[in-house]
Formats: C-alpha cells, sequence, structure tokens
C-alpha cells in the first residue's frame, strides 16, 4: 500500500472528492459542522476529554476531524496532550491537503502548523498539545497488529456501498478489541450491517439523528 495515492477531483466549493472510491472527503453541506455533530457529539466530546484521552480513526483524509477535535480540546482549556491515531491507506499530497483546507476555516493556526510538519508517508507528528500517528495501510492489516487502545473512535471510511473494506465484521472486530473499556464510537452511517458489526465486536449500539440529510447515524459503548 505505501506510496498510493488517491487521485482527487474538486467540485465547487473546494470539496475534494475521491476517484478511487467517487466520495467526497467531507460533507458537501458543512464539513466542520458534520465532524461536530457525528464525531464530536457522537462520542459525547468534549465532556470527556482528560490528559491522554485516545482518539483513533478509519480514514484520515484531509485531516478535517483531527483539526476538529485538537480545535475543542485547546478550546475547552485543556493542559495535557490529546493523542490521535489514525490509519490511512492513502494519505492525501500535501498540496492537495492545502487547497482542502482552504475551504476550511484556520483553527487558528493548527491547520498550517499540521501542513508545515505533514508528510504523506505514516509517521508520529509532535504538535502543541497533540501527539498524532498516521499509520499508512491497509487497515484490515496494520490494526490488528496495533498495541493501542482508544477512549473513542471515529469511524471514517468513505461510504460502506463504496468502501466495504472498511465496515467488514473482521475489522470492525479489530476496532473492538482496540477500544477501551466504556470507550465509544461514532459514525455517520447507519447501514443495518455496520450496525450488527459493531454489535459483534462488544458495542452497545443505538441509531440516532444524522447530520443534514442524512436521517440516521450510529453511537456505540464498549461496556
Amino acid at each position: 500500500m505505501r506510496n498510493q495515492r488517491d487521485p482527487i477531483v474538486w467540485r465547487e466549493g473546494g470539496v475534494p472528492v475521491s476517484t478511487r472510491f467517487d466520495d467526497p472527503f467531507f460533507s458537501l453541506e458543512d464539513g466542520v459542522a458534520e465532524t461536530e455533530h457525528v464525531f464530536m457529539a457522537g462520542n459525547d466530546l468534549p465532556a470527556r476529554f482528560r490528559d491522554g484521552f485516545h482518539i483513533a480513526e478509519l480514514g484520515f483524509g484531509t485531516g478535517l476531524n483531527l483539526l476538529v477535535a485538537w480545535h475543542a480540546w485547546v478550546q475547552s482549556g485543556q493542559t495535557g496532550v490529546l493523542r490521535f491515531t489514525s490509519f490511512e491507506a492513502y494519505p492525501m499530497a500535501t498540496d492537495d491537503m492545502a487547497k482542502a483546507h482552504a475551504a476550511l476555516p484556520a483553527f487558528d493556526g493548527r491547520a498550517a502548523a499540521l501542513r508545515d510538519q505533514w508528510s504523506p508517508r505514516g509517521r508520529v507528528y509532535d504538535l502543541p498539545g497533540l501527539k498524532l500517528d498516521i499509520i499508512q495501510g491497509d487497515a484490515r492489516e496494520t490494526l490488528p497488529k496495533w498495541d493501542g487502545k482508544a477512549d473513542a473512535w471515529f469511524l471514517d471510511g468513505f461510504s460502506p456501498a463504496k468502501n466495504p473494506e472498511l465496515w467488514t465484521a473482521e475489522l470492525l472486530q479489530s476496532v473492538g478489541a482496540h477500544t477501551a473499556v466504556n470507550g465509544s464510537c461514532a459514525t455517520y452511517t447507519a447501514a443495518g450491517f455496520v450496525r450488527r458489526n459493531l454489535q459483534e465486536a462488544g458495542f452497545e449500539v443505538c441509531r440516532t439523528k444524522g447530520f443534514g440529510r442524512k436521517r440516521h447515524m450510529t453511537r456505540g459503548t464498549l461496556r
């Protein structure tokens, strides 16, 4: 998987769209609001933040979810370190990331700080208040080998209909196995097989109101 790329086309408003999966990287309506609704509120954040809180994610994309979480961490007055691990098969080129970020807020300079250190290869980044680990490769191979456990999961692969590899029972079993007790997960999809796979992985799952025109999304807690 190393050094593979996902060619991008651009929709009006500067929204990047994957040509490999024929799906936008974030909501055409409002990407920031979608992240805040689905992944932040869906995991009861920032209320659960504490020093060392660990978010893990399937699909880093433009880094939008990371930027929203990191910004919320600082805005909520945290003084420790937020840990953020993302599993990404096709890291975005720096120029494409910059173009995508032009359509987003600056997050008090954090978007630029991320880009300044960004390399389209897996590596660890130490940024103010943040330890970011990008694990490059197929998550079906890399996640089972990971030695971490997340307090919250952002399940943000492309649509299950277009990117089924990130929603299999086997991969979501690995998500469950790498979740701390009482940890959580959230995703924009409410597909029945995704909910069932999460339940089989040990999550108590509920369907809640989705973002924008999406009627429902999914939340889960590992008991």
